[in-house]
């Protein structure tokens, strides 16, 4: 709530007006103004005006995933003012040295860094289909382990990579270590050391993923139908009652009791295409189906 005007002596008090340009408001009569500006009220413009101009008055929005957060410095070179006019000599030699450290500055080596892993991250956003909170929260990790400094003698690409599991870890978002491999182009194994040691630097606790997370994910990659995408929803929902699911990788349950229900609804989806789809041998698919039958194989 803005604060009370406070009046000359003899002020009648009659009227208080605002400013629109300026946002003070003022004594029409004797003249004070309050300290307080008012609030703009009016909606932000995100458009351009007809001379193609932003009319925004903010600016575009901030960003964690940009080198520069959405917030770029533009110095022209040209030694002229808004008029058209040469400036002084000594402004001259002012603007040549702002110039010479804002192109040090984007050419530091923190900054080209941020620049390829988030050139990378937009890659690994469009080829796994990461929402955009998850992206933000990447670059915003990323950051926190740049300023820990542990960034140096190892790959930035891994270290991303590495970062981007964490953080669908953390938002419970269905990405495998793999899926992340394969998008990054980075061996699982260096993956998933660097994800260990990020994980004991960081002093985070990432949640395991549930199976039910990969079943829709498998049931649409092998075009099962609903009635047999159900059937898998049962058979794991007993597995886990079972306790069967526990410290087994979620991925290898989905497609087990996927693999499962489709025998039981009769569907022609061999073991080879959900092997493919899943990423998990034959031969797991296997021993996984027969654990579920051997323990619940008069409850489906």
């Amino acid at each position: 709530m803005l604060t009370e005007l406070v009046h000359q002596m003899g002020c009648k008090k009659n009227n208080v007006i605002t400013d629109q340009i300026t946002g003070e408001i003022a004594c029409n009569s004797c003249g004070v103004v309050l300290a307080e500006k008012a609030w703009e009220t009016r909606p932000e413009n995100a458009g351009f005006t007809d001379d193609g101009y932003l009319n925004s008055r903010v600016g575009g929005r901030i960003s964690l995933k940009m080198a520069d957060k959405g917030l770029p410095t533009i110095i022209e070179a040209q030694n002229k003012d808004s008029a058209g006019k040469l400036i002084s000599r000594q402004n001259r030699i002012l603007f040549y040295r702002l110039r010479m450290w804002d192109r040090n500055s984007r050419s530091s080596t923190s900054t080209q860094s941020f620049q390829k892993a988030f050139t990378l991250l937009d890659g690994l956003r469009a080829k796994l289909g990461l929402p955009e909170s998850v992206v933000e929260q990447t670059a915003y990790w990323f950051r926190k382990i740049s300023a820990k400094k542990i960034l140096g003698g190892r790959s930035t690409v891994v270290i991303l990579c590495a970062t981007t599991y964490i953080v669908c870890r953390l938002t419970n978002t269905p990405r495998t270590i793999h899926d992340i491999a394969k998008a990054g182009n980075v061996k699982t194994k260096n993956l998933q050391r660097i994800y260990r040691f990020l994980v004991e630097e960081l002093d985070i606790h990432p949640i395991a993923y549930k199976p039910d997370e990969f079943v829709t994910r498998l049931a649409k990659a092998t075009n099962i139908s609903e009635k047999t995408q159900r059937l898998a929803f049962k058979i794991l929902s007993i597995a886990e009652k079972k306790g069967i699911t526990t410290s087994k990788n979620p991925m290898s349950m989905a497609a087990a009791v996927v693999h499962l229900a489709s025998l039981k609804n009769n569907e022609k989806v061999s073991q080879l295409k959900i092997s493919e789809m899943s990423g998990i041998s034959a031969v797991t698919i296997r021993d996984r189906t027969k654990e579920i039958t051997k323990c619940i194989g008069g409850e489906i």
